[in-house]
């Protein structure tokens, strides 16, 4: 049984785990990473980025099965196009590769020791680690816990042949049929609305009265009508119940009471994520929970002396750039900086089509605060959205009334998933709506929308 020693030991190599990693070997500090898989975790490897690459194929597909019909506003006329799904696939895989190959070399110039296998904690400063070669105990002064989430499975509808999770979906080898997806929040409507695209047949169930119910309505709109528009039906306020017996349907409970049953090749649920909190000797060692999730301070402190966990173990939002910020914090912190958890605004994006992004607090969050200005200026007037046939959608700044302070930005819209940084950096930077009306924005450019949306709430929008 070999022995290593470290001054921080990092459980996990996803977004949160690495960054923390490297930035700890870039401050002197001596780190050990541990990761059973590829470096990446699920947003690289299974989620974030594999799913882009699939809904871009989706899109391009999609452009040229429209000009292909001879109706194409640009005049542009095309044969009819075939898609080879597994060559996407390995398309898809090679970007994969290529990031993964990437993140081990960050680690390596940083010099970090990365240890491949499967941690468990002994105590609080100790873990065993069961590698290829044998048993790897690791001695550390510090522990950072970064082991990421899973997907949640139903117990009427565990994964196994025609149910698939997120992960299934991304390396199908052919598109189904027909699809019927369980769970109409982001997940869901992203990789349904890409195999739709493709030309699946997708039916989405729901349970709550409407799909991406962590939105406001209003918001969500333009997503709903292009859901419709794809020829994808949606069933809200209905019960997914299991599978048929001859395992080619979904059983479901309408909103009405009444007993259905969907055909289906693939069923994809996606009803959430669950914190990877097990098979790791957590009952070795004394952290305290919020609910599913390690409770965490400021700081990203657990319950136990010496002991950080960041990212989707520690709760919602479950984002890999907030997974990353508090990475790179604990990194700062073993290594003496002084730092604390402290953001105005961790801006989420849902890539439907089209996209949503929301920054800071919604227009309901904002009232619960006292008296607000609301701008929305629309898609419908910005000359860049027209040239992209991206009409569909607006920007919407929420502010305090009386000292115009911004406080939240939403949009939805071809692409707004770009603007996520500028609306990030105007929360952060505390800005006020006169600070974005009086920022020269370029032109012709979705972005001109961002200020736009404030000058309305001041009250003097130049283009609507």
């Amino acid at each position: 049984m070999k022995e290593i020693s470290c001054k921080l030991l990092v459980i996990g190599a996803g977004p949160g785990g690495y960054v923390c990693a490297i930035r700890a070997g870039q401050l002197g500090v001596d780190t050990v990473i541990v990761e059973t898989g590829k470096p990446g975790g699920t947003c690289l490897n299974v989620g974030c980025i594999p799913s882009k690459a699939l809904i871009h194929a989706a899109e391009e597909f999609e452009k040229v099965a429209h000009m292909a019909g001879g109706d194409s506003p640009l005049g542009i006329s095309v044969a009819a196009p075939a898609l080879d799904l597994a060559r996407t696939v390995a398309w898809k895989d090679g970007i994969v590769s290529r990031l993964n190959s990437g993140v081990a070399g960050l680690l390596k110039k940083a010099g970090v020791k990365t240890v491949h296998g499967w941690a468990t904690f002994r105590d609080g400063k100790t873990v065993e680690v069961e590698t290829e070669t044998g048993m790897q105990v690791i001695r550390a002064e510090m522990i950072v816990i970064a082991t990421g989430s899973a997907p949640v499975e139903l117990p009427f509808l565990p994964f196994g042949g025609p149910v698939i999770s997120s992960t299934d979906a991304l390396a199908l080898g052919e598109v189904p049929k027909r699809l019927v997806v369980v769970g109409g929040g982001y997940i869901g409507l992203e990789l349904g609305m890409a195999f739709a695209k493709m030309g699946a047949r997708v039916t989405v169930v729901e349970a709550l009265p409407r799909v991406l119910a962590q939105y406001d309505a209003e918001l969500t709109r333009p997503v709903v009508k292009r859901l419709s528009a794809l020829g994808i039906e949606v069933m809200t306020g209905a019960k997914a119940k299991g599978l048929s017996t001859k395992g080619d349907a979904l059983l479901v409970e309408t909103s009405d009471g009444k007993n259905a049953k969907i055909a289906a090749d693939k069923i994809l649920v996606t009803v959430g994520r669950k914190p990877v909190t097990e098979g790791w000797g957590l009952e070795q060692i004394d952290l305290d929970k919020a609910g599913r999730f390690i409770r965490i301070d400021d700081q990203c402190r657990t319950s136990m002396r010496g002991i950080f966990a960041i990212g989707d173990v520690t709760g919602e939002p479950m984002l890999a750039h907030r997974a990353m910020a508090q990475g790179e914090m604990v990194a700062e912190i073993v290594a003496g900086h002084k730092r604390g958890w402290d953001k105005r605004s961790i801006p989420a994006v849902c890539f439907t089509d089209p996209e949503l992004v929301t920054a800071g607090l919604s227009p309901e969050e904002a009232k619960t605060r006292g008296e607000i200005k609301i701008g929305v200026f629309p898609f419908a007037a910005n000359g860049r959205a027209m040239t992209r046939l991206g009409e569909d959608g607006f920007v919407r700044v929420v502010a305090r009334a009386d000292n115009h302070l911004v406080l939240g930005i939403q949009a939805v819209g071809q692409g707004v998933s770009e603007l996520s940084t500028a609306f990030g950096l105007a929360l952060e930077m505390g800005a006020r709506l006169e600070d974005i009306a009086g920022t020269i924005h370029s032109h012709p450019t979705q972005g001109e929308g961002f200020q736009e949306a404030a000058l309305k709430a001041l009250g003097h929008a130049l283009h609507i």
